[in-house]
């Protein structure tokens, strides 16, 4: 069967008018596993939902995470994409992984929880350090919750310590982040047709 992947965008910019570089970085993945016959089918801005707080899968009247949560575990592959704040991932992506908590307690009658056999990568952008500890700490947390990592499975930029580019105001992707996203794209291709093909056992 065909691949498909689910973009969020943890941006703390509510405003899905307002320019996001975590969109312009998920762009960039997106045209690199399209070239894999892989559909990016959405991107979800997070912050433009009413995500309660907790560790369930239904918070009660009005909470979106229900919803989400299943058009999440309807695709194959994961973009977990957003902002490095203050040296780490930001609130809104500590929001969602939470929420993923519930998936320990969700398990199948082979103890496999529902985000077996989907595969996640990260889409990470700044102007300050931090984006291979905010790898860590998506792909640990994710890992956690039964998501499996392939190799080389984050695509991130970094500008200039304090300065004030962003990644959507770059007039050209630079080579490197390209580069990086086909690597991505393609190997998370590769595990998520091994893991639909062959499931984990559990």
């Amino acid at each position: 069967m065909p691949l498909k992947a689910l973009a969020l965008n943890c941006t703390l910019k509510a405003d899905t008018g307002e320019d996001s570089s975590t969109d312009a970085m998920i762009a960039v993945l997106a045209k690199a596993f399209g070239e894999k016959d892989v559909s990016v089918t959405e991107t979800v801005r997070i912050a433009a939902l009413n995500i309660k707080p907790g560790v369930t899968s239904d918070e009660g009247d009005g909470d979106a995470w229900p919803a989400l949560r299943e058009k999440i575990l309807a695709h194959d592959i994961l973009i977990f994409g957003g902002p490095i704040w203050m040296g780490q991932i930001s609130s809104v992506a500590k929001r969602v992984l939470e929420r993923m908590d519930a998936f320990l307690s969700e398990t199948d009658d082979q103890g496999r929880m529902p985000s077996y056999g989907k595969v996640a990568v990260a889409a990470i952008v700044g102007n300050e350090d931090g984006a291979h500890f905010s790898s860590a700490q998506l792909f640990q947390a994710l890992n956690d919750v039964g998501w499996t990592i392939p190799a080389v499975a984050a695509c991130y930029w970094v500008g200039e310590a304090m300065g004030s580019t962003d990644f959507k105001d770059l007039k050209e992707t630079p080579e490197m982040v390209t580069k990086t996203a086909k690597m991505v794209a393609g190997n998370a291709t590769h595990l998520a047709g091994l893991l639909q093909s062959s499931p984990y056992p559990g």
